[in-house]
């Protein structure tokens, strides 16, 4: 049977800690999974539920963003998408009763974890100016509020128009088109805050800002590099295809601060062999100091230079730019100056340059433990050098793969959410729609935190997430977020936005994957795009939460058409009737959708274009694939300070926090833990089981402080220490970004330890 929330925050500032694992899944996660779902859904609703999570006639895990094979498991999912899946089509509600048993300064006091636990939203809510309680309201009075905000403002550039990663292809579209419509590029998303720096290496040296492998590379892969990357707990599914890459002879090298259990020994759930036996997964262990990465990567692509027959010279003569101004600076790489960044040995290095010069066919996947430092652009344009070098673009079992993180997250953007529109696709739109979307650049997240702090944005209105919790500088952006005039989330569940609002709030509850959508036409299906740019349907079946939800296609164009009124020439009563004349549009507005739904109702979707994998054809300025060159960096680490890196434990996603264990890492019942090496601990005289506040040390001065942390001795790299987001966001700077992308450099984080006051 289903359990009821917790009443009461459980305890959180002390945690036991136990030794760390080195086994992912098993039998463990197929219990967990197990005894979590039941807790929210129940026995019957569980087993109904799971059984279509990412199959071809079912819906789309709402949690990451991997890839499904042709043959598919009946179990199809992970321990976290089984999670995902089970808050989503939890029996828990929250109704108009909890919010008068709850105003929200009680609200505002309690934990994520806490908030996350009470279910399904059920009705529009609204905070009226002054008031502590949120109320019901009916969904006309709700959009009249929205469209009086927005015709109130001075321009339609005081408003932001925030996106989270599970927004379907077909909202994601509506959402862009309406914002558009009013007037405005404000369209950040939670790309800007992960793997915005991966968008624009990649563009601009392949020119394309997608990875270029599909699934079945990793199959044919010799070495697969994963750097940054924690996939036991980020992408579990990610291990069965290594799994199978090492199967047929591939070796993997892991290049992170932290050993990970997924990435030592994984024993797949899904086969008998797996459960009792497992695979080994990483031939090397490259443990990295945190930004050492474009280090040892120019050091590798000197030493491949200077490696005879080492560099494919047909491919880089053929199809490559900036050849002799890339190979001089990579030919100036110093060995002490790479130990120093990365805290190898030469020993580690060169045995990692022996499994590269031994492969023909060479992918590098990564993840926000690359993406968000200062030179995380540089960084992985130094592995696109590496992999150019060799000739491991467009070939098969090679090739650039940046794992993305929330499910659709790569689809949306594909959709037009993006603050930086391409004018070929503002030219698509004007000619299809008829009439002249803006052309001025809009706010990313930390522009748009910085317009409202700054009393240049008065409306924010979020399609999912947690905006307050993901930010960086979370007091920045909590007073920032109370300067609003209007405040709107759209959510299927209760998290701290909810309780940090502007001067007014609404909650617009929404459909889930899991949930039959039926609209004037009929039942409807919507699609989204996974981390290797195949395209297909997700159908839910269950009943929604409630009667009172909107799908998220109709929020934005009833929303649309009280906002815009009789003037607008979009059709936005047609979309919300059939989402299938939305298809159509897409298809033609967006390379690569071209007969969409005849594509997309195939089983099992359709791959996107793709040129440099495709035709090795680079559509970059120079037409062909850009060689870079850039200054090494890394992070300078002054004496007695540590460098912080923000991480997931492996009860939550992102910023929804499934339970209190972090199973893999031993650490139970408890969040805030700074895991810091031992050696460093004793030099800093911080002993295991002691607690301090995490105090970060920026440019500006500012003392940022997150009190009360368990230490932790835990065999992360020298100098390096980590601890769970989003209790440790607090300590990231709003003006510490990444160079180009803007990126919050959550992963290189300089801090000091003190004694807790609150020990």
């Amino acid at each position: 049977m289903a359990t009821k929330p917790p009443k009461a925050d459980p305890v959180q500032d002390a945690p036991r800690v136990a030794g760390a694992q080195h086994v992912a899944a098993g039998l463990p996660a197929v219990r967990h999974s197990l005894v979590m779902a039941q807790q929210q859904m129940g026995v019957r609703r569980t087993a109904l539920t799971l059984l279509r999570v990412n199959q071809k006639d079912g819906f789309d895990c709402p949690g990451c963003a991997w890839p499904e094979g042709e043959q598919r498991h009946t179990a199809e999912f992970c321990e976290n998408g089984a999670k995902a899946v089970a808050e989503e089509a939890t029996l828990r509600r929250v109704t108009p009763e909890f919010f008068r048993a709850h105003p929200v300064s009680d609200l505002a006091g309690r934990s994520g974890y806490w908030l996350g636990q009470q279910g399904r939203l059920t009705h529009p809510m609204y905070l009226p100016e002054g008031a502590d309680h949120y109320e019901p309201i009916g969904w006309d009075r709700a959009f009249d509020i929205v469209a009086e905000e927005l015709r109130a403002l001075a321009s339609p550039d005081e408003a932001v128009f925030y996106t989270s990663g599970r927004t379907s292809n077909e909202a994601a579209f509506l959402y862009q088109l309406f914002a558009r419509e009013l007037g405005t590029n404000n369209l950040p998303d939670c790309s800007n805050m992960c793997h915005e720096s991966s968008g624009s290496a990649l563009t601009e040296t392949i020119g394309v800002g997608k990875g270029s492998v599909l699934l079945e590379d990793l199959h044919k892969a010799d070495l697969i590099i994963v750097a940054g990357q924690n996939p036991g707990t980020n992408h579990p599914r990610m291990l069965t295809a290594l799994e199978k890459a090492k199967a047929g002879g591939a070796r993997i090298i892991s290049v992170n601060p932290l050993p990970e259990a997924g990435l030592e020994r994984f024993k797949n759930p899904q086969t008998p062999r797996g459960l009792l036996k497992g695979a080994a997964l990483t031939d090397l262990f490259l443990q990295i100091r945190l930004g050492g990465d474009q280090a040892l990567f120019r050091l590798l692509n000197r030493l491949i230079l200077e490696t005879e027959g080492a560099v494919d010279e047909e491919f880089v003569d053929a199809h490559t730019h900036g050849y002799e101004e890339f190979a001089e600076a990579a030919r100036a790489a110093d060995w002490e100056e790479t130990l120093a960044a990365t805290g190898l040995t030469r020993e580690d290095i060169e045995r990692a340059l022996r499994m590269v010069l031994d492969s023909q066919r060479v992918i590098v996947c990564w993840a926000m433990g690359l993406t968000q430092h200062k030179h995380a652009v540089p960084t992985i344009r130094e592995i696109v050098n590496f992999l150019l070098l060799r000739g491991n673009i467009g070939r098969p079992g090679a090739g650039v793969c940046p794992v993305r993180g929330h499910s659709n997250v790569q689809g949306d953007r594909t959709m037009g959410i993006f603050e930086r529109p391409a004018p070929a696709f503002l030219d698509a739109l004007e000619k299809e729609f008829g009439f002249a979307p803006p052309r001025a650049h809009g706010y990313d997240v930390v522009r748009a935190i910085r317009a409202l702090r700054d009393g240049e944005a008065k409306v924010f209105f979020a399609m999912g997430g947690n905006f307050v919790s993901a930010s960086p500088d979370t007091e920045v952006t909590e007073a920032a977020m109370r300067r609003a005039r209007l405040t709107v989330h759209v959510s299927t569940k209760l998290n701290r936005s909810h309780a940090v609002t502007g001067a007014r709030a609404l909650i617009l509850p929404t459909l889930g994957r899991t949930e039959r959508d039926v609209q004037a036409s009929g039942e409807q299906f919507v699609t989204v795009e996974d981390s290797m740019g195949m395209v297909h349907a997700s159908r839910g079946r269950l009943k929604p939460a409630g009667p009172h939800l909107l799908s998220e296609p109709a929020i934005v164009c009833r929303l649309a058409r009280r906002v815009l009124g009789a003037d607008s020439r979009v059709p936005w009563e047609e979309f919300e009737r059939d989402y299938a004349t939305v298809r159509d549009r897409i298809a033609r507005v967006v390379p690569g959708f071209e007969d969409f739904n005849a594509r997309v109702a195939r089983p099992g979707g359709f791959a996107l274009p793709h040129a440099p994998r495709d035709e090795r054809r680079f559509p970059t300025a120079t037409g062909k694939a850009n060689f870079t060159a850039a200054p090494v960096e890394y992070p300078a680490l002054p004496e007695g300070r540590l460098l912080l890196q923000t991480l997931r434990s492996h009860d939550q996603y992102n910023t929804t926090i499934y339970g209190l264990d972090d199973r893999y890492r031993g650490i139970r019942d408890g969040r805030r833990v700074v895991l810091v090496n031992a050696e460093d601990a004793r030099a800093l005289g911080v002993a295991d089981g002691s607690y301090v506040d995490l105090v970060s040390e920026w440019r500006d001065g500012v003392e940022r402080r997150a009190p009360g942390f368990r230490v932790v001795h835990y065999p992360t790299a020298r100098g390096c220490a980590a601890a769970y987001y989003p209790e440790t966001n607090v300590l990231v700077p709003l003006d510490a970004t990444a160079d180009t992308s803007n990126t919050p450099a959550s992963k290189s984080v300089v801090v000091r330890l003190e004694q807790s006051t609150t020990d």
